[in-house]
């Protein structure tokens, strides 16, 4: 009878333990936890909108090249030059008067050659001792009252400036002396023209007896 319920325990025992066990293999197991990984920045897909909407590059124009102006047109070759020295003559002409101890005057530079050419601007002038001899006291002074033109003057043409003498006894500290005429260059030229004409110059060169204004037709 002992044995018997040794037995009957123990089979009751086995029988719990094989029932527990059925009810823990059965019951809801455990949930896995789970890691979100997010996209790396810049490897977002676009959406078909957005694509679609996106013109694509367009290509740069083809460069184009602009012809240059042309250059203004030059005077030709072969035209009038300047009127020199050897190709001129020249005079004055006194019949403008004078005032306040002046002496009016026109300088007359004539073409004497086979050519046409161009009197520009203002001839130097000055008093000298002799046709040949150096000037005495300052040269002539510009008068700017007229503008600067081109003179052409034909063969045979004449351009004038007007000429101012003042009289020299007019000035303390003159030093007068005795001038032969004027020596005359014409604009731009190194060469020079005399015209004899006696009259008394100043030998101190501060003092400025002579003015003369640009060519201008005659």
């Amino acid at each position: 009878m002992r044995s018997q319920k040794i037995s009957q325990g123990f089979a009751l025992t086995t029988a719990a333990a094989a029932a527990a066990l059925l009810l823990t293999a059965c019951g809801p197991s455990q949930p896995q936890s789970q890691t979100t990984t997010t996209p790396a920045t810049g490897q977002a897909s676009q959406s078909p909108t957005a694509s679609a909407s996106t013109p694509p590059p367009s290509s740069p124009a083809p460069a184009t090249s602009t012809p240059a102006s042309p250059a203004p047109a030059t005077s030709a070759a072969g035209g009038p030059g300047l009127c020199k020295a050897t190709g001129l003559t020249a005079a004055t002409d006194a019949s403008g008067g004078g005032a306040a101890g002046s002496v009016y005057m026109k300088l007359n530079l004539t073409n004497k050659g086979s050519d046409p050419c161009i009197l520009r601007g203002y001839p130097g002038v000055s008093l000298v001792a002799e046709a040949t001899g150096a000037p005495i006291g300052a040269p002539a002074a510009r008068d700017d009252s007229a503008g600067v033109v081109d003179v052409l003057l034909a063969p045979g043409q004449t351009g004038t400036a007007v000429l101012r003498y003042t009289q020299a006894r007019n000035y303390q500290g003159c030093a007068p002396v005795d001038a032969a005429g004027y020596r005359i260059y014409p604009p731009e030229d190194t060469d020079s023209l005399f015209i004899p004409e006696p009259t008394t110059a100043c030998s101190n060169a501060d003092i400025t007896l002579l003015s003369i204004g640009a060519f201008q037709p005659a």
